[in-house]
């Protein structure tokens, strides 16, 4: 069976922006010399590159959303009523 264009790149997809600055800033965590790009400088993504990002983005499950809010901490008022276990 042929591949078809869409398929192939589909399997060739390239990191998005925010893999890119992660990697980018993980480089310079370890010591790479590199500088992250000022805002408005030649080269860096624009405001419209963040928006078209954020239409294409994952979205995110609920309960991670609730531990990150609570710093990932677990604490007896950001269960509920539900307890640890799921048991009351």
């Amino acid at each position: 069976m042929a591949i078809t264009r869409s398929q192939m790149a589909k399997q060739t997809k390239k990191p998005g922006l925010y893999a890119n600055i992660h990697a980018k800033k993980e480089r310079i965590k370890k010591g790479s010399g590199e500088r992250m790009r000022s805002v408005g400088s030649k080269g860096a993504p624009s405001s419209d590159a963040f928006v078209q990002a954020a239409k294409t983005a994952k979205p995110v499950p609920k309960k991670s959303v609730k531990m990150a809010s609570s710093g990932g901490k677990i604490s007896k008022s950001n269960l509920g009523n539900s307890g640890l276990f799921g048991r009351k």
